[in-house]
C-alpha cells in the first residue's frame, strides 16, 4: 500500500491512497483526513486503507491523476523526527576526516539526534540557501513511520511498530556542525529542514526485500544528472528495530514518529556515496586534502529506491538548490 499527502489548505494536508502505479491517487478522507489523524488509529484505519487500495487496484472506486508537484511530505510536520546513523563506515568515515574518533560503543550503541520536525519539506521542494560558506550537503536515508511505541519497548518487538517506510533527504550544513558538537549538545542550526519522498509504503509492499526491519535495496542519489551513489540500504549495523528500542528506552514514542537509518553506506567504494561528506572523506584521507565542492544555488538532486523489475517504489525526491 502507498499513500500520500496532498498539498491543500491545511498544515497537514489530504491524505489519499496511491495505486502501484504512482500515477492515480482516491481520497482516503472518509477513513482519516490526514495522515497523523490515521496513525493516530492505526489499529483500525490500516486496514479501511488496505482496502480502498484494493479497489483502487481493481478500478472500483473514483481516482483522480496524481502530479508530484502537488504533494507535500507524506507528514509534513511530525510530532518527533529522530535520526540515527546505523551505517558504522559512514560514521568511521566522516568522523576520521575531521580528526575525531568514533565513540567506544560504535558497535553497541546506536547513535541517535532528535532533528527539527515542524517543518518538513515535500519531495519537489526547493532547497533554499542562506549561505553557500555554510557547506550544504545531501544525505540519502531510509526511514520509519510508527505507530504508538510503549516506553521501554524490546528489540524483539519494536518491529510490529512500524506503520511505513520512506526515503529522505536528511540536508546538513557540514561547516556549521564541528562548533555545535564542540558545544556538547549537538545538532541544530546545521541540521535544516529534511525532505521526505512523495510516497509512505507499508512493509510488505517490499515483500522479500524487506527482512530483519531492513530494507534490502540500493539506494540511488544523482548530482546534477551523474550518479552519486547506489549503496545497499540493508547493510546497517543496527536495524529498525534496534533503532526503535533505543529511542524508547526512557521514554514513550508516539504515533507518527519517524526515525532514519542515518546516511546509506557501505564499505565497498565502488557503490559510491549517499552524501558529499563521505566523498570528501575519502579524499582526504587518500589525498590529504577534499576535491569536491558542496552544494551550491542551481545544483539538483535526485534521490529514489527501485525494485529489481525498476518500479519506483517510494517516488522520487527532486530538489534543487535555491538562494534564500
Amino acid at each position: 500500500m502507498r499513500l500520500a499527502t496532498l498539498r491543500n489548505q491545511t498544515r497537514d494536508g489530504e491524505l489519499v491512497v496511491v495505486d502501484n502505479t504512482g500515477t492515480r491517487c482516491t481520497s482516503a478522507r472518509e477513513i482519516a483526513v490526514s495522515l497523523q489523524a490515521a496513525l493516530d488509529d492505526w489499529g483500525r484505519c490500516a486496514s479501511k486503507l488496505q482496502e480502498l487500495a484494493r479497489a483502487l487496484a481493481a478500478d472500483r472506486v473514483e481516482s483522480t491523476p496524481l502530479a508530484s508537484r502537488t504533494l507535500a511530505a507524506p507528514l509534513p510536520r511530525a510530532y518527533e523526527w529522530l535520526d540515527g546513523s546505523a551505517f558504522i563506515e559512514h560514521v568511521i568515515l566522516v568522523r576520521k576526516a575531521r580528526g575525531a574518533a568514533p565513540p567506544d560503543t560504535l558497535l553497541t550503541d546506536p547513535l541517535m539526534y532528535q532533528g527539527a520536525s515542524g517543518v518538513l519539506l515535500g519531495a519537489r521542494d526547493p532547497v533554499p540557501l542562506h549561505d553557500e560558506t555554510m557547506g550544504l550537503d545531501f544525505e540519502s536515508e531510509v526511514c520509519v513511520i510508527l505507530d504508538d511505541v510503549p516506553l521501554g519497548v524490546r528489540v524483539e518487538d519494536a518491529a510490529k511498530h512500524i506503520a511505513l517506510i520512506v526515503l529522505c533527504n536528511d540536508l546538513t550544513l557540514r561547516n556549521l556542525v564541528p562548533a555545535e558538537l564542540a558545544k556538547g549538545f549537538g545538532f541544530l542550526q546545521s541540521k535544516p529542514a529534511t525532505a521526505f519522498s512523495p510516497f509512505a509504503i507499508t512493509p510488505d509492499t517490499l515483500g522479500e526485500h524487506y527482512r530483519d526491519a531492513r530494507v534490502h535495496l540500493p539506494l540511488c542519489t544523482w548530482l546534477n544528472g551523474e550518479r552519486a551513489g547506489n549503496p545497499d540500504a540493508g547493510a546497517m549495523h543496527f536495524s529498525f528495530a534496534q533503532l526503535i528500542a533505543h529511542a524508547a528506552r526512557t521514554r514513550a514514542l508516539t504515533a507518527g514518529t519517524i526515525i532514519g537509518s542515518g546516511t546509506v553506506s557501505n564499505s565497498d567504494a565502488t557503490r559510491g556515496v549517499s552524501c558529499l561528506a563521505e566523498k570528501r572523506a575519502r579524499e582526504m584521507i587518500e589525498h590529504g586534502s577534499p576535491q569536491t565542492r558542496f552544494l551550491r544555488a542551481g545544483d539538483r538532486m535526485r534521490i529514489q529506491m527501485l525494485d529489481p523489475a525498476g518500479h519506483d517504489l517510494f517516488g522520487t525526491i527532486e530538489q534543487e538548490v535555491i538562494p534564500a
